[in-house]
């Protein structure tokens, strides 16, 4: 009796029980894989979100552009504007330094 069914059992295991895990875990991941319809909801207000945000940036540069035309070679580049700034302050306090004096 026991030299059938184990035959019977690993065979019912192979073809049954083998496939029909791996079929089940497939049909998971395909629809895990896909966008739900929450999603899909959740995208189209963050396109909203950035479309709005996108406008206001405009807007706000249209306002900057009009109080001052060269806000954006000013804007472009903030390390030459840093040393220019440092320069000038050089020139205005003349050879002064804010490190201390070197005697030998």
């Amino acid at each position: 009796m026991e030299d059938v069914m184990l035959p019977v059992l690993i065979v019912g295991i192979l073809f049954i029980g083998l496939p029909w895990i791996i079929f089940h875990y497939v049909s998971k991941w395909k629809t895990a894989a896909t966008l739900t319809t929450e999603d899909e909801n959740l995208l189209d207000e963050l396109h909203e979100l950035a479309r709005r945000l996108d406008e206001r940036m405009v807007t706000i540069e249209r306002i900057v552009q009009a109080e001052n035309p060269n806000w954006r070679s000013i804007g472009q580049d903030p390390v030459e504007t840093l040393l220019e700034d440092r320069t000038d302050r050089i020139a205005e306090f003349g050879s002064r330094s804010n490190r201390p004096s070197r005697r030998t």
